[in-house]
């Protein structure tokens, strides 16, 4: 099934210069990028992508922590499509906690903070990447980040061995 997934890449990846490593690995594995752009993250902004959701799950704490560090610097936001893409780039973005992450992974591979030492900091995770949790967030996200009309269609090689 194709999908589509949004993927951002946050300020401290952007900051630390690794956007162009983490693209191309998206790139490599047949992901297609069809929306693109660098953008600054208003308050209001981070509130709607950092939905109550968020909030019910692990507190408005974290939740504040997390739309803050949105806010500090230029984020990269991209809509990524291919054959059961949200599982594919939650897979390569490894999980939540860097620490954890597995070697190979974007987390695993570009950072290492655990939440304890950001929870002894009072800081948020700086863990490189946000990707769309599954379906439903892909769909509230891609919306939430991207007009229709800066979605594009083409075809890639690897469409060719797909289909």
């Amino acid at each position: 099934m194709i999908e589509r997934t949004l993927v951002l890449l946050k300020p401290d990846a952007v900051q630390r210069a690794f956007a162009g490593e983490i693209i191309s690995r998206f790139e490599r594995v047949g992901l297609k990028i069809i929306g693109m752009k660098m953008k600054y993250v208003t308050e209001d902004f981070a509130m709607k992508h950092y939905t109550e959701d968020i909030t019910r799950r692990r507190g408005e704490k974290v939740r504040k922590r997390l739309m803050g560090l949105l806010r500090e610097g230029p984020v990269i936001a991209m809509v990524l499509e291919g054959v059961s893409a949200i599982e594919i780039v939650r897979k390569m973005v490894g999980t939540t906690e860097p620490k954890s992450a597995a070697p190979g992974t974007i987390r695993g591979d570009y950072s290492h903070i655990s939440f304890e030492y950001a929870d002894k900091k009072g800081i948020a995770v700086k863990n490189m990447i946000h990707a769309s949790a599954d379906k439903k967030d892909a769909e509230y996200e891609v919306k939430l980040w991207f007009d229709k009309n800066e979605l594009h269609s083409y075809k890639t090689v690897h469409e060719v061995h797909l289909f």
